[in-house]
């Protein structure tokens, strides 16, 4: 089989889960392999049962090396994992897997980058390095402790350190960028926004072919759902107030028909993720919610799909959220977003046109979430303008076409450093 003119591109990426950072990789591969480059990721962890389909199902190239290295030791030093796995991607990729990439792209994780310079063949040329910032890593966690104030020191240094190194550096919002520029004062480089998109042909063939699935949700007319992993800092518990806070708002006859769903990534091996689940089950119990909220976990896509479909409105909570693929998922499926007002929502939720956005404050939440069942029109108007809005900034063809435009720019400052 020939090799595709346009080059080969290597993914790396430190644990291909189900979360967002995950869906924009697996989004950016499949884009790119049908732009016709050759593609890989390469990952320190790969769950079949718990990824996307295109990473199981033979559309991607995955490649798991460093498995055998922890994700925390005693649930402690996560950072440094993680770092220990995309070093020896790096070192896989560069020194062991034969593979020849004309461009890499890495992103959460910037301390490989170094380790992508090397070569066992001087003759070979280097790749060019892309990191596309998430968010800045030293700002996902806190320093509460002396101990952990001394050790997230060196690694804060080694992240803006090597992520100078990237030949290009993408982000995904304006918001991420002016918080990247506040946090490395030293880079000079301006980073590019790159926004995410949804793979719409994936939610398109579910929408078409999914089975009827019995989920155990109690019948019902309104239905909110809430999409996310289940952190802390994605403030879950705050659609949960909000459902007690909307009853007084609706007569008994329309809250008898209301429903909340809480799904999203759940990892058993992360305590976070177990202690936040019994926090969050606990607080329904006190909310005098046990019938009207239902817990799924790690949804499959198919699942997820028929939720969106199904729902009269998806409810987004993280504060200062770095983007947000999931308001981009419900847009496309004609559904209006409750989200909190900050951060990436405020750049994908054009308000009381797509979208609700709110203080985040369960009280707030409660009356915007009323208003929808008062006003079932409104919701219909607002989910119309959502799948506009999506269409004309945030489509899977813009998307890949600003990927290939980034590298391609990347392929022009090699070319004229090799003349």
């Amino acid at each position: 089989m020939p090799k595709p003119a346009k080059g080969q591109i290597t993914f790396l990426h430190p644990d291909l889960g189900i979360g967002g950072a995950e869906r924009l990789i697996v989004d950016a591969a499949v884009g790119l392999q049908e732009k016709g480059y050759d593609v890989c990721i390469i990952t320190g962890y790969h769950d079949p049962l718990r990824a996307f389909p295109e990473t199981v199902n033979g559309t991607l190239r995955v490649i798991n090396v460093g498995w055998w290295i922890p994700r925390s030791m005693f649930g402690r030093f996560v950072a440094l994992c993680a770092y220990f796995k995309m070093v020896y991607a790096a070192v896989y990729l560069t020194l062991i897997s034969g593979i020849k990439p004309t461009f890499v792209v890495c992103d959460q994780v910037s301390a490989c980058i170094p380790f992508l310079r090397l070569r066992w063949n001087p003759y070979i040329p280097r790749p060019r390095v892309l990191f596309y910032c998430h968010f800045p890593d030293q700002l996902l966690t806190e320093r509460l402790t002396l101990f952990k104030r001394l050790y997230r020191w060196p690694i804060d240094w080694f992240e803006q350190l090597t992520t100078n190194l990237a030949d290009k550096i993408l982000v995904n919002s304006e918001f991420t960028r002016g918080v990247f520029r506040d946090t490395f004062k030293r880079i000079q480089t301006i980073p590019e926004i790159l926004y995410p998109s949804i793979n719409a042909k994936l939610f398109d063939s579910l929408r078409r072919s999914s089975p009827p699935l019995d989920l155990k949700i109690p019948e019902c007319r309104h239905l909110f759902l809430s999409i996310n992993r289940f952190e802390r800092k994605k403030k879950i518990g705050l659609v949960i107030s909000a459902m007690r806070k909307m009853k007084p708002c609706l007569d008994e006859t329309e809250w008898k028909i209301v429903h909340l769903v809480v799904t999203g990534g759940y990892d058993e091996r992360l305590p976070e993720a177990v202690e936040y689940l019994a926090e969050l089950k606990e607080l329904v119990t006190k909310e005098n919610l046990d019938d009207k909220v239902t817990f799924v976990l790690s949804p499959s896509d198919t699942v997820k799909v028929h939720l969106l479909s199904q729902c009269t409105a998806l409810v987004y909570t993280p504060s200062n959220e770095h983007f947000g693929i999931v308001p981009l998922e419900a847009m496309y499926m004609e559904k209006p977003v409750i989200a909190v007002d900050s951060g990436g929502p405020r750049e994908t939720i054009a308000n009381d046109i797509t979208g609700l956005l709110c203080p985040a404050i369960n009280t707030h939440f409660g009356v915007a979430m009323a208003r929808l069942i008062k006003d079932p029109g409104l919701s219909k108007q607002l989910g119309i303008a959502g799948k506009k809005r999506f269409t004309k900034f945030f489509s899977f063809e813009t998307f890949s076409a600003n990927w290939v435009k980034a590298l391609e720019s990347l392929q022009e400052i090699k070319e004229k450093k090799s003349q």
